[in-house]
């Protein structure tokens, strides 16, 4: 069910249309205005415009950060499991002949 959810992002109000839990919505929202807001600390002056485009390229590189990080956690782990089954692999025919 489609449903509207008021958040406010940088001191401007937005209605947020869709079907997302409200409490997730809002934490996104958080999430935003908290960029937004770094961003502007660390500038003199910008338009609410051109922070939300340095917000959103902050966070676009957290998530590619994030996906990378992602990628090789799990080759580290692919690479411990074949480790491990080689280690097995070696040890079976001790266990078989006792």
């Amino acid at each position: 069910m489609t449903k509207t959810i008021d958040v406010e992002i940088y001191g401007q109000r937005y209605a947020v249309n869709g079907e997302a839990d409200e409490s997730y919505v809002k934490q996104l929202a958080d999430i935003v205005d908290k960029q937004m807001k770094q961003v502007a600390a660390g500038m003199r002056s910008a338009t609410p415009a051109k922070l939300a485009v340095l917000a959103a390229f902050n966070l676009a590189h957290e998530l590619m950060e994030s996906e990378r990080r992602f990628r090789q956690d799990e080759a580290d782990a692919d690479r411990r499991v074949a480790s491990l089954m080689e280690s097995i692999d070696q040890q079976m025919p001790s266990i078989f002949s006792r």
